[in-house]
Order: structure tokens, then C-alpha cells, then sequence
């Protein structure tokens, strides 16, 4: 049985096809297999059902992130191990919101452009070039890339293992998570 959880907000931000949202459920497998309490709140997610009805504009996509950020703060205080999966292109609101949580893991999943766009199941990337979708980040609206973020996950390099044991191995070390209690951990451990 797990001893009292400790909460934390692990919040993945990158591109559109970055890898954000696959390795979050790699995670959200390896966690709650083991019996920690985990949330995810998944950028798409969020918009149909705490968002609905807010734009893409700078001003909406900031208050966005900060409905997130309410709900990852509420579940980190209370001891859960909160998965953010979300484009969060503003480096201010990410700021924000890593303040306002305290317990908080920034992880950049970074993959260039192009290979994000070969990896778009949605065609988004090709409404956004074609004029059909508006302030599409990565196209015609910026990414802010994290200066120091806590973790780099080049997950065109790497594998989703490889990305997940990362955020691991930062959990176990700022002592959020027992790395015994995790059996395939020692197992991808050693390919990092």
C-alpha cells in the first residue's frame, strides 16, 4: 500500500503533434497501476467541458490556462498527481500558473514542426496552412518556448519510455513518487 501521496502538477506544454497527450497516458498507465491517484486534464478535454465557447484569441487562450491551472492547483493540494496535456503557447500564463500551483513540474515536449505536422491525425496543420483554421499555434500564432523548463522530452529522438522515464526519474528524485513501487521503471531506467 502507498504511503500518503504527496500532490504535484506535471504540466506538458509543446506544439500541436509534440507528443504531449501520448506520453501523458504512458504515464497515467505507469502511476495508476501502481495505486497513485492521478487526473488528467487534457487540453482538448478542457475546451468541450470547462472552456466551451472560448476562442483562440491571446486573451481567451490565457484564461484557458488559467481554469486549468485552478482545477491542477485544487487537485495538487489535495494530493493527486495532476497530468496536464496542453499547447499553453504563452510563457507568462505557464509563469503564472507555476506559481500559483508551487508543486509543479514544467515539461517541454519538443518536436520540430515538420515532424508535427507528419504526425497531424486531425489535418489541423493543413486547415491552419490552408487559411481555414485562424491563430493556429506554430503557424500563424507563436509558441513561446520554456526557457528552463524542468524536463526536455525531443520526442522525435526519443521514445514515449524514454520521454516517461524522464518525468519519472524527476519525480523520484524530488521524492513525489517511490520508484520501487513502479517495476517496468527499473526496466526503462537504464535506456535513458
Amino acid at each position: 500500500m502507498l504511503e500518503k501521496q504527496r500532490g504535484v502538477t506535471i504540466w506538458l506544454t509543446g506544439l500541436s503533434g509534440a507528443g504531449k497527450t501520448t506520453i501523458c497516458r504512458f504515464l497515467e498507465t505507469e502511476l495508476r497501476r501502481t495505486g497513485y491517484k492521478i487526473e488528467v486534464l487534457d487540453g482538448d478535454v478542457v475546451r468541450q467541458n470547462l472552456s466551451k465557447g472560448l476562442t483562440f484569441s491571446k486573451e481567451d487562450r490565457d484564461e484557458n490556462i488559467r481554469r486549468i491551472g485552478f482545477v491542477a492547483q485544487l487537485l495538487t493540494r489535495n494530493n493527486v498527481i495532476v497530468l496536464v496535456s496542453v499547447i499553453s503557447p504563452y510563457r507568462a500564463i505557464r509563469e503564472e500558473v507555476k506559481e500559483r500551483i508551487g508543486d509543479f513540474i514544467e515539461v517541454y515536449v519538443n518536436a520540430p514542426l515538420e515532424v508535427c505536422e507528419q504526425r497531424d491525425v486531425k489535418g489541423l496543420y493543413k486547415k491552419a496552412r490552408s487559411g481555414e483554421i485562424k491563430n493556429f499555434t506554430g503557424i500563424d500564432d507563436l509558441y513561446e518556448i520554456p526557457l528552463e523548463p524542468d524536463i526536455e522530452c525531443k520526442t522525435n529522438q526519443e521514445s514515449v519510455a524514454q520521454s516517461a522515464n524522464k518525468i519519472l526519474n524527476k519525480l523520484e528524485k524530488l521524492g513525489y513518487i517511490n520508484s520501487l513501487l513502479l517495476p517496468q521503471f527499473h526496466n526503462n531506467h537504464s535506456r535513458i
